[in-house]
């Protein structure tokens, strides 16, 4: 299984926390005519790393950070699949229960909201399936 790996710049060190400055940028950022395309867009964010050996960082040192490939579609199935399918599932069962469409529709729309509260209650339990790790690090001082 591949990774995703991204540069970036050490932007602060806890005791066991680094929190990286990584540019994520779009696949046609690279194109040569990228700065005249409203297309090729770039976006910094920051992640925080948690690892045991966080003092050997410092702030400005240049690392590479990678999460497995795969987690990815496992994002995608938690934020969209899933929830596509619990209000599928509400849809057809309210409806072959009661027969009302706008109460079936309303219904699934409300299944919503305990999935995502759900998801935000485990929100700790969901950061460590989909955490960074740091690969390698350059000082750059």
């Amino acid at each position: 299984m591949g990774k995703i790996s991204h540069k970036g710049v050490v932007e602060a060190v806890d005791a066991d926390t680094v929190k990286v400055r990584i540019t994520q940028g779009s696949a046609c950022a690279a194109c040569r005519v990228a700065n005249h395309c409203s297309a090729a867009e770039s976006k910094e964010k920051t992640v925080e790393v948690v690892c045991t050996d966080a003092g050997k960082y410092a702030v400005g040192d240049e690392v590479v950070v990678s999460m497995p490939m795969g987690n990815g579609s496992r994002a995608v199935s938690l934020a969209f699949v899933f929830p596509f399918l619990v209000m599928l599932a509400v849809l057809l069962l309210t409806l072959w229960a009661t027969g009302d469409e706008a109460l079936s529709a309303l219904l699934a729309i409300a299944s919503l909201i305990p999935y995502y509260a759900f998801i935000y209650l485990s929100e700790k339990k969901i950061a460590k399936k989909f955490s960074f790790v740091i690969e390698q690090s350059t000082n750059i001082n």
